[in-house]
């Protein structure tokens, strides 16, 4: 059985976040932890950091806005995803809540099972843009690879004069900051190394990572690699 996942629930009512902890915890790959409120949620992430967290937004003192707010500009937990429970459903308010970075956002009542379909979808997400030590080292060996065979391409032309070969063109339109995060990818570093190459958060390394995925119709960051290295989308 496979490492469970830490979630989580914060909410201040008692009979929501008991019937929720409940439903969630039949699922045997999760571990949930409840907090009544934003206060008590802080202190249980000083113990132990969580795969994931929902939250209520309507609490009292600190509310979900603010509670997550404080998450995004703390570099441990700005990579979190985190769901947002409210019984709020105006569109100012979603808005709101996307703006500030939450991942999902689910009025109440809701159905159980919908949230229990959010909360493996992002847990998958962040697993597939985090990738994980054996990744890591096939993606630098890939990259040894891309050396070699670049080098080996700079010997062919220099040999064959006036000869001149171009990668096969791709409708694939990268931004000047997806291509460069694809080059560091390809390179074999992580998202905490491009943040700190690119001088930006982590979160925004999994944004323009999770683009990638997209663009290219990828699920990994080794297919990712390799699907760069095939069209030649590195630089």
């Amino acid at each position: 059985m496979s490492e469970q996942k830490k979630l989580l629930l914060v909410d201040d009512e008692p009979g929501v976040r008991e019937s929720v902890q409940a439903y969630l915890e039949d699922n045997e790959e999760w571990q949930v932890t409840a907090a009544s409120n934003a206060e008590e949620a802080w202190q249980l992430l000083q113990q132990e950091t969580p795969d994931l967290i929902i939250s209520d937004i309507m609490m009292p003192q600190v509310d979900g806005y603010q509670f997550l707010e404080q998450l995004r500009e703390d570099p441990r937990y700005q990579a979190i995803p985190v769901v947002f429970l409210t019984a709020r459903g105006m569109t100012r308010d979603r808005i709101k809540g996307h703006d500030t970075g939450c991942d999902a956002y689910l009025p109440k009542p809701f159905d159980p099972e919908e949230l229990e379909s959010i909360v493996r979808n992002l847990l998958k997400r962040r697993d597939a843009i985090a990738g994980d030590d054996s990744s890591n080292t096939e993606l630098a060996k890939i990259a040894e690879e891309l050396e070699y065979i670049k080098s080996k391409l700079d010997e062919k032309i220099e040999q064959d004069a006036g000869f001149q070969t171009t990668p096969p063109p791709m409708n694939i339109e990268l931004t000047p900051r997806e291509q460069s995060v694809l080059d560091l990818v390809a390179q074999g570093l992580m998202n905490k190394e491009i943040a700190r190459d690119l001088n930006t958060s982590v979160r925004n390394v999994e944004k323009y990572v999770s683009r990638l995925f997209n663009k290219t119709s990828t699920n990994s960051r080794t297919e990712l690699v390799r699907f760069a290295l095939k069209h030649g989308l590195t630089n």
